[in-house]
């Protein structure tokens, strides 16, 4: 599964990088997060609670960040797993460009998916992998600007680390890697 995207972050390019390597704020910031710790340098370790359609479980991985270019862009790659619903692994890039009002944050994911959440099928794996996104990117960039993040429910969240760290990443591609990852 092949997902790219972008977001505007009202907030300057050395802000929003602060931020996506911020283990608090990337807590925060995804949807069914229950723990994000730094477990060296470079890489982390997750536990999320999601639900997709009627699988819901709790999906415990790692990412490990790499081709770091600060604060333009790093790689993020993880896998996780959630018992009996599945598997994901993936990568992501995510890139900071200077844009109009802030920080554009773009991000190309690539995830394989396995077990139960394979079987519910691509579309509406998507759907939630960018409904998720959406949400993580709410509440990132206001985290980043300093804002309470505003109440979102965490319904639909997707155990595949086409998430966060992402948006990935980090945040677009942060929030889909780690989801996939989760």
């Amino acid at each position: 599964m092949k997902i790219t995207g972008e977001t505007l972050i009202p907030a300057p390019q050395e802000a929003v990088w602060r931020a996506l390597n911020d283990p608090e704020v990337l807590r925060k910031s995804i949807p069914g997060c229950e723990s994000l710790e730094k477990t060296g340098e470079n890489s982390f370790k997750a536990t999320v609670a999601s639900r997709i359609g009627p699988i819901a479980a709790r999906f415990a991985g790692n990412v490990k960040l790499s081709d770091l270019d600060p604060p333009n862009s790093y790689t993020l790659t993880g896998e996780g797993t959630g018992g009996a619903a599945g598997a994901a692994k993936g990568t992501a890039r995510v890139r900071l460009e200077p844009g109009q009002g802030g920080t554009r944050l773009l991000y190309d994911v690539d995830a394989q998916i396995s077990g139960k959440l394979a079987q519910i099928g691509s579309r509406v794996v998507e759907a939630a992998a960018k409904m998720l996104a959406g949400q993580f990117f709410d509440r990132f960039g206001q985290a980043v600007i300093g804002a309470a993040p505003p109440p979102k429910p965490a319904a639909m969240a997707i155990p595949v680390w086409v998430w966060l760290l992402g948006a990935a990443a980090a945040v677009g591609g942060l929030a889909l890697i780690w989801y996939a990852m989760q």
